[in-house]
C-alpha cells in the first residue's frame, strides 16, 4: 500500500496523544502497518504536543520538513508552526479556535490573525480544511473533545487506509467509559462540518 505520513500538532491538554493512539488501534484493526514518534514539548504548561504516525511500509517514523501527507493541528498557530513537514501535495486540517500563548497574554508578543493563517496554510498545501472544531466539541458535551471532532473530520478526508467503523471502534476501546458517547458525537460532528466546510 501507499505510504501515508502524518503529523499532528496541538498544545498540551488537547488530547493529542489520546489521538495518535486511536489512530494507531485503528491501523492495528484495519490490518495496516504504522509506526509511531511523539514529541513533548511543555506539555503541562501548554507547550506544544506533536505526534508523527506513518502508516504503510516504513523504516522511521521520523517525518521531515516536506514530507507529511497530511498535517492536522489541534490549534491553528501551532498549524502555521508546523507547515515547514508539507509539499504542495498536502492535506492539512486545522481548529481556528485559538489558544492565546502566555507570552502574547502578558503583551510580549502577538498572535497572527486567522485569516492570514489560513492565507499561509493554503498557500503552501494542496487542500485546506478548516472550522471551529472547539465549537464541535462543546456541542457534542465536551471542550476536551476538540481531538475526536478532528480525528472526524480526518476521516471524511478519507487520506488515511484507516475505515470509520474501526476508527469509532478504536474510540470505543481506547477511551474512558464516561466520555465514549461524548467522543463518538465529536467525531461525527467533525465527519460532518468536513464536508461542509470551506475547501481551499
Amino acid at each position: 500500500m501507499e505510504t501515508k505520513r502524518l503529523i499532528i500538532v496541538a498544545v498540551g491538554g488537547q488530547g493529542n496523544l489520546l489521538a495518535s493512539r486511536v489512530l494507531g488501534e485503528a491501523a492495528l484493526l484495519s490490518g495496516v502497518a504504522v509506526r509511531m514518534s511523539e514529541i513533548h514539548g511543555m506539555a503541562q504548561r501548554g507547550g506544544v504536543v506533536e505526534s508523527a504516525m506513518v502508516f504503510g511500509d516504513a523504516r522511521s517514523p521520523i517525518i521531515s520538513d516536506g514530507e507529511a501527507d497530511i498535517l492536522l493541528g489541534f490549534e491553528p498557530a501551532e498549524t502555521l508552526r508546523a507547515l515547514a513537514k508539507c509539499n504542495a501535495n498536502s492535506l492539512a486540517i486545522t481548529n481556528l479556535s485559538p489558544l492565546t500563548p502566555f507570552t502574547v497574554t502578558i503583551g510580549r508578543g502577538t498572535y497572527p490573525g486567522l485569516g492570514q493563517i489560513q492565507k499561509l496554510l493554503r498557500a503552501k498545501v494542496r487542500k485546506l480544511v478548516a472550522f471551529d472544531a472547539t465549537a464541535l466539541a462543546k456541542q457534542a458535551g465536551n471542550v476536551m473533545a476538540v481531538n475526536m471532532v478532528l480525528l472526524g473530520a480526518l476521516l471524511h478526508e478519507e487520506a488515511l487506509p484507516l475505515t470509520t467503523a474501526n476508527v469509532k471502534t478504536a474510540i470505543r476501546t481506547r477511551t474512558r467509559k464516561a466520555f465514549v458517547e461524548t467522543n463518538l458525537k465529536a467525531f461525527d460532528l467533525g465527519f460532518e462540518a468536513a464536508a461542509g466546510a470551506p475547501k481551499g
